[in-house]
């Protein structure tokens, strides 16, 4: 195993199956590209800094930080000249949180939080709090469940949710989108996608990147990962994950898995249990 494995883990538990969790104790070789989740993704940074990229805010951000990123943010964390830092995250189903959300006479629609980082103590604290109970073998899934809910719903009295409508996406860009989203298992060709959007293939990547933060091969390279990243959730053999992900073999998606998760795909597979130190 290497060294970045040895210094992060994933916690997840199939009784519980909207929410995950990571620690990192030593992010010094801990390094991302820019990526998306499907998730909604809350974390706190316990030691030392690094820099937040969360699609156009970046800055640098320390212990006492909580992180945000709705499903579908560009984001990255990374260290600092190789100085330590540590943090905790959750990955949580954004339908389960939807229905955290919304009035009770409504039906579920995830909304967007509009912070993408706060510095609310209080808010941290409980975070932490409820981080320790849930990966505990002290409680058992339904205790689990209630205290995810009670803290789910303390998390949205202290956040505010965005008011703003969002950008309009050109149409033939969000064709180009939707396409890669329906076929990310298959070749696309830029040319394809390029035509499919009506642009010449310069334009099409330029203005692509503007709307969705990323390249169209980086989003259709991010699709796979979080395909391939449910598949591994399952318990499947890594190699067949790779196939069915699009990727041309396991050494393919080994070098694309650890560049957008800092984690190799055996060890997310994995299991094992973190500290509650």
């Amino acid at each position: 195993m290497d060294e970045p494995d040895r210094l992060s883990v994933f916690w997840r538990d199939d009784r519980l199956p909207f929410i995950e969790a990571r620690v990192v104790e030593d992010g010094r070789q801990v390094c991302y590209a820019r990526h998306s989740h499907e998730t909604f993704s809350l974390g706190v940074i316990t030691g030392g800094t690094s820099t937040y990229l969360n699609k156009d805010f970046s800055t640098t951000i320390g212990v006492g930080t909580v992180v945000l990123m709705n499903p579908g943010d560009v984001h990255a964390c990374n260290p600092i000249a190789a100085q330590p830092w540590s943090y905790r995250m959750l990955y949580v189903d954004a339908r389960w949180l939807a229905s955290r959300q919304r009035p009770a006479d409504m039906p579920p629609q995830y909304r967007p939080y509009s912070a993408a980082m706060s510095h609310d103590i209080g808010l941290y604290h409980r975070f932490n709090q409820f981080f320790v109970q849930l990966i505990s073998d002290a409680l058992n899934p339904d205790d689990k469940d209630c205290l995810a809910h009670a803290f789910f719903r303390y998390v949205d009295d202290r956040l505010k949710c965005a008011t703003e409508k969002a950008k309009v996406v050109p149409s033939r860009l969000f064709k180009a989108k939707t396409l890669i989203a329906d076929n990310f298992r298959e070749p696309l060709s830029l040319a394809e996608l390029s035509q499919t959007a009506d642009l010449s293939t310069s334009h099409f990547i330029r203005e692509f990147k503007t709307h969705f933060g990323l390249t169209p091969h980086a989003y259709l390279i991010n699709r796979r990962i979080q395909f391939a990243r449910a598949q591994l959730k399952t318990g499947k053999a890594i190699a067949e994950v790779a196939l069915d992900a699009g990727f041309a073999d396991q050494a393919h998606l080994q070098r694309a898995f650890k560049k957008h998760l800092a984690a190799t795909p055996g060890h997310y597979r994995g299991q094992t249990e973190p500290s509650t130190q």
